[in-house]
């Protein structure tokens, strides 16, 4: 009953109060990034939902637009400031997704939503992480976050959808608090953004770069058909 019915209620309700509550936080983060970083204040990323479906996940932007003489982007590391870190150590980046819950697209408690890019890489046991609605938190941002493998978090997205309930989603968001209020796994150690599932893949030797590239191309196809 939670599963199919209430947690929805809960999400409508959490997200909405969280929205009013939080509404002076979000003024003054969106006149920080705009006087600091400069438009646009929220930065939309196309996500892959439950069962598959794409949609605009929004987010404070964290990240300069400067690019190379040939007008692509610089690699994250450059482009992540030290107002960008400071914006994503205390997940202040993320409370724009309260809007993204209160639509529909998202859960407060879920699998956090990949990018599509590293949708295409998944297995027939991993894809079933997107049988639920992906979420502001999860078990494996309260189990390692950042600073676990791929493997290791989606055994964690796989082990809270065979058992959702209300209470394990208030362990998760209790565990949540602590975790973001201590700083905590943020980042892979020794890298300032996290490494893609394909590029993870390919380093480890798992996938060929003949693989990774069709698979690169699959994800290319579905955001131009997104968009």
């Amino acid at each position: 009953m939670y599963r199919k019915f209430f947690k929805r209620i809960f999400d409508v309700i959490s997200s909405g109060i969280a929205l009013i509550l939080l509404s002076p936080i979000l003024l003054y983060v969106a006149w920080l990034v705009k006087t600091r970083l400069g438009s646009p204040v929220i930065f939309s990323q196309i996500r892959p939902g439950k069962d598959g479906k794409l949609f605009k996940m929004y987010k404070f932007r964290s990240m300069t637009e400067e690019r190379d003489k040939d007008g692509n982007l610089l690699p994250d590391e450059i482009r992540l400031t030290p107002f960008g870190k400071k914006l994503r150590a205390t997940s202040m980046d993320e409370l724009p997704e309260l809007i993204n819950i209160l639509k529909g697209d998202m859960s407060v408690v879920g699998p956090r939503p990949q990018l599509v890019r590293d949708m295409v890489f998944f297995t027939e046991e991993e894809i079933q992480r997107q049988s639920v609605y992906p979420g502001l938190t999860g078990l494996a941002q309260i189990c390692g976050r950042n600073n676990i493998t791929w493997k290791e978090k989606f055994a964690y997205d796989l082990q809270y959808i065979k058992n959702i309930n209300f209470l394990e989603d208030m362990r998760i968001i209790y565990h949540t608090v602590f975790k973001v209020s201590a700083q905590e796994d943020i980042a892979t150690d020794g890298m300032e953004t996290a490494e893609d599932y394909g590029d993870w893949l390919l380093y480890k030797g798992d996938i060929t770069k003949a693989e990774y590239d069709v698979k690169q191309e699959m994800a290319t196809l579905l955001l131009q058909r997104f968009i």
